[in-house]
């Protein structure tokens, strides 16, 4: 895998991780509105893997951001 895409993909896992938090929800809790395994969340925040689309629209959902917040690009990234 490129790295290029490995730090995109650490780049969104940290703005779920920022979501998340602003929106108040611990890992469990954020697992349990998308049906997911905790661990699932652990990995997806830290960037070793990429959510299926419609676990990251669940997650957008849930942490009550447009999904194009989440995944966005911006100058310099």
């Amino acid at each position: 895998m490129p790295e290029r895409v490995i730090a995109r993909r650490r780049r969104v896992g940290q703005r779920i991780r920022t979501a998340r938090e602003m929106a108040n929800l611990t890992q469990e809790r954020l697992a349990e509105l998308v049906d997911v395994d905790r661990r699932t969340i652990v990995n997806v925040e830290l960037g070793y893997t990429s959510p299926r689309l419609d676990t990251l629209l669940m997650i957008a959902d849930a942490v009550r951001t447009p999904l194009s917040e989440l995944v966005r690009e911006g100058a310099g990234e």
